[in-house]
């Protein structure tokens, strides 16, 4: 009878050739007979089916990090992986969850996408009816990934392997008599409409363009009920894939960089090896405090702290070191270049409040007559552009500060602050007609005991004129020099200019840092994480992000001194008592001095 061979048994086989001989003529030899083993045995091939991940180290080959053309074994990540993927589908299929979807945050190089292309191109060839689907994130990674990848693996294949071809392009490979697909494309808002995809593949999805969000409302019902989706990057500041890491309806993978075991570098010499371990031991910078921690508490090898020390020691941003190789989730979060903010401070108050909702979300409406609003009303709605966190105190001062749409942005903004403590209570972003915005300001701002406001008049000076027209009762004025008359006219509004920026920015920054527990929205936090000084020193929100809230919220802080400080307490007269009783006669002077 002819010997019956396992998957595993042929794997642990082809492992022992390539050990023993590392030569890449065996291990063809060895796939093609693993081929014909496959092809003959339907226990076998049933097995594989049922575990394409099999397949991949039993007959393919990759071009590995040195550039060396070598049979694909899994590392110790993409094997852990492999485990969580195959548990999750089980878990389906017993009806335990209802989706397959994975996420896997990473450090730099630790094989994913290629894993998950890999198996994506296992499934096409061993299943009918099969769409995989590829998303990454620029074009050059979409060609990296299709030729150098997947079409490599392919082309190695054992010619029995592979089934008829339909079409081989660019971008995409389709068998006909399997009815199956694998292709591949850029992210973008329109992406996938027509498809009906069984596995779907976000790569580095935290550097997409348009964001997740948006990707994944292109996709639509593109994707099966049953069907695999894999989102896998390296970290990008709080975006997106932030907020899909947190809301935990996905199965989160994280792999810190000394799970993959090449990540270590041999010391040039003894001598240079106990100089870095004794610095380790004495020296106080940051990265001598982590390797502490990294060798005391992790228990890492020498080799592995050195590896990390000359890691970090190449970057110019020093910062990159925490989001390309982090050593703790929340960690790769932070976003690289020079944050005019400080972050850990700013990271630190969005996870102690990002499980807090809004006391309140909405908008409001009101009745406009003759170029007056009256009726106004809060309206409660989810899909809101006001988001109330403290609702309005009898009594109370109340600043509102305003940003309008300009250069670089589509929103209008406001912040309200009380002005008795500084808290932030509530913040309002949205597209709108000027005169909207200036209705909605002036509802919220009649809503906040006529608080103080002060909208920027840089790109339009409309909103600040409409709420005049509205009669608004309290409004910023700034004082200006009149150059012919030689006297300082008062204007409503408040200017940005070379002047005053740095001031507002300035007292915004001393607040994030002395205060930040005033904060309390996380827009406008994860604004700040993005804002940088840029390289001719300027202070901005970084490239394709936004500083809409912080400049409303710096605005806001910076008008408040023509708002009072104090709460007004109303007293009643019958609330009003006197430390004794008036008497009918004329004694209770005497008693009062206690004569």
């Amino acid at each position: 009878m002819k010997k019956k061979y396992t998957a595993d048994y042929l794997i642990e086989k082809r492992k022992h050739l390539w050990t023993n001989n590392r030569s890449l003529e065996k291990d063809k030899q060895f796939t093609s007979l693993v081929a014909l083993e496959i092809c003959n045995d339907n226990d076998l091939k049933n097995e594989i089916i049922s575990n394409p991940e099999k397949l991949i180290e039993l007959c393919f080959i990759i071009v590995d990090k040195d550039k060396n053309t070598v049979p694909y074994f899994f590392n110790e990540v993409q094997r852990d992986f492999v485990k969580k993927l195959n548990k999750a589908i089980d878990d389906y299929n017993k009806g335990l969850i209802t989706d397959i979807s994975l996420l896997i945050l990473k450090g730099r190089q630790q094989g994913f996408t290629t894993l998950v292309t890999a198996y994506q191109l296992s499934c096409t060839i061993l299943n009918k009816n099969f769409e995989g689907y590829t998303l990454a994130d620029v074009n050059d990674n979409v060609e990296s990934i299709f030729q150098n990848k997947a079409k490599f693996m392919y082309n190695q294949l054992p010619y029995n392997l592979k089934p008829t071809e339909k079409y081989n392009t660019k971008r995409q490979l389709i068998f006909e008599k399997l009815n199956s697909s694998w292709s591949i494309d850029s992210a973008t808002e329109n992406v996938g409409r027509s498809k009906t995809i069984n596995f779907f593949h976000g790569s580095e999805c935290a550097f997409w363009k348009h964001g997740i969000a948006k990707t994944q409302a292109g996709l639509g019902e593109a994707l099966t009920k049953n069907a695999i989706k894999i989102y896998e990057s390296t970290a990008n500041g709080f975006n997106d894939f932030r907020t899909m890491w947190k809301n935990n309806e996905y199965i989160n993978c994280f792999y810190v960089w000394w799970l993959t075991n090449e990540y270590k570098t041999e010391f040039e010499s003894e001598e240079i090896k106990n100089q870095f371990l004794n610095n380790i031991d004495i020296k106080s910078d940051w990265i001598y405090e982590r390797l502490r921690w990294l060798k005391y508490e992790k228990k890492l090898l020498d080799t592995q702290l050195y590896w990390y020390f000359n890691k970090y020691n190449k970057y110019i941003d020093k910062e990159l070191i925490k989001q390309e190789y982090p050593c703790f989730e929340d960690e790769s979060f932070l976003s690289s270049g020079k944050c005019y903010f400080d972050k850990e401070i700013i990271v630190g108050r969005i996870m102690k409040i990002e499980n807090r909702k809004p006391l309140k979300i909405g908008y409001f409406s009101y009745t406009f007559n003759n170029n007056k609003i009256s009726n106004i009303n809060w309206c409660n709605d989810e899909k809101g552009y006001i988001r109330i966190y403290e609702d309005v105190k009898k009594g109370h001062p109340y600043v509102l500060g305003g940003d309008t749409a300009g250069e670089g942005s589509d929103n209008f903004t406001g912040q309200v602050i009380d002005n008795n403590n500084g808290h932030q209570i509530a913040t309002l972003k949205r597209t709108f007609d000027e005169d909207e915005y200036a209705r909605q300001m002036y509802c919220l701002g009649m809503y906040y005991n006529e608080a103080l406001i002060g909208i920027e008049n840089n790109y339009s000076t409309y909103p600040t004129k409409k709420l005049k027209e509205y009669n608004y009762p309290n409004i910023y004025i700034r004082e200006t020099e009149d150059n012919i008359a030689d006297k300082i006219q008062d204007k409503y509004g408040f200017v940005t200019n070379k002047a005053t920026r740095p001031i507002i920015l300035g007292i915004l920054k001393e607040i994030f840092r002395d205060n930040i527990d005033w904060i309390n929205d996380i827009d406008t936090l994860k604004e700040a994480l993005t804002f940088i000084t840029n390289e001719k020193g300027r202070p901005e929100a970084q490239l394709g992000e936004h500083d809409d809230l912080i400049i409303g919220l710096a605005i806001t802080y910076y008008i408040r001194t023509q708002q009072r400080y104090t709460v007004l307490i109303e007293q009643k007269e019958e609330d009003i008592q006197l430390p004794f009783e008036l008497q009918d006669d004329d004694n209770y002077i005497d008693e009062l001095v206690g004569w």
